[in-house]
């Protein structure tokens, strides 16, 4: 099998900065296999990107920093889940019960391999071959991670420390209380993948711009936090989630609103953590 490259980096050969953004779930390639495969129209597909949440790195990437972007699509593999997290029954053929992990995500079908969703049911006509299923972690879940892994390591050698921003967007969330909608929810794994002064700060610059913001509810982060956020080497990890309708149009689909507004919002958090980045930087102590 030979597919396109899963991801691209963006940004200077050499990281002029501390921060690293990530973008796991807006990649629009869809093989032609993986199309062929599915029982649901493409538009069905496209429901588990985070639509267009790509654009939003631009304005730090136009400022020097580096982005390392997916391009295949969630619904060919998901690289914001640890590659157990694979639902035994899309797999034709037994395997190992030491290479699965059996998490809520894999329960409720967003596991490694998305497998449905609350809209249409089931996504596939049939079961992945292992082969398929290994070439998918082989060829793009493994370099991607790597390629993080690589970049955090080189910008530590440079500044002392790394910051890694993984970027996502949300539906819209329910109002709950007064106050009104969160609008960006920041996790870092509780505590796990960050200092809390990198979330402190990070939670500032949102409400200071008028953006309700919420830690860890409903989305603490994932694989990615988990995997590379070790505060206690200086490299700290966190999730932010963006509602949809913050840069997109009413139907969640095309780039509209206060896209460039968002996109200069992170670039200014980016900027801002890599002037907090520094070798003494307190760590979590939650």
């Amino acid at each position: 099998m030979a597919y396109e490259p899963a991801f691209t980096l963006l940004g200077p050969e050499i990281p002029q900065s501390p921060v690293l953004l990530a973008v796991p779930h807006a990649g629009r390639n869809y093989p032609d296999d993986v199309v062929a495969r599915a029982r649901v129209p493409m538009a069905r597909l496209r429901a588990l990107e985070d639509r267009h949440a790509d654009r939003l790195v631009a304005q730090a990437v136009a400022e020097g920093g580096t982005a390392i972007v997916a391009t295949i699509a969630r619904a060919a593999i998901d690289l914001n889940r640890d590659p157990r997290e694979i639902d035994p029954a899309m797999i034709d053929g037994e395997l190992r019960g030491d290479a699965l992990l059996p998490t809520g995500k894999v329960r409720a079908g967003l596991g490694l391999f998305p497998r449905r969703l609350p809209a249409c049911g089931e996504l596939w006509r049939g079961r992945m071959s292992q082969a398929e299923a290994a070439h998918w972690i082989l060829h793009a879940h493994e370099p991607y991670h790597r390629a993080i892994a690589e970049r955090i390591e080189a910008t530590r050698a440079i500044f002392g420390g790394a910051v890694l921003i993984d970027c996502h967007s949300m539906p819209p969330l329910p109002v709950h209380q007064a106050g009104g909608p969160v609008r960006v929810v920041v996790g870092d794994r509780f505590g796990a993948g960050a200092s809390s002064a990198v979330v402190d700060l990070t939670m500032a610059l949102i409400e200071g711009v008028g953006l309700r913001a919420a830690r860890n509810h409903p989305y603490a982060g994932g694989y990615t936090i988990d995997r590379h956020g070790r505060p206690r080497r200086n490299v700290h990890a966190i999730q932010i989630e963006y509602d949809r309708s913050l840069y997109l149009d009413a139907a969640l689909d095309a780039p509209a609103g206060h896209l460039e507004e968002c996109s200069r919002l992170l670039a200014t958090i980016a900027g801002q953590l890599g002037e907090l980045v520094r070798p003494d930087l307190p760590m979590a102590a939650e």
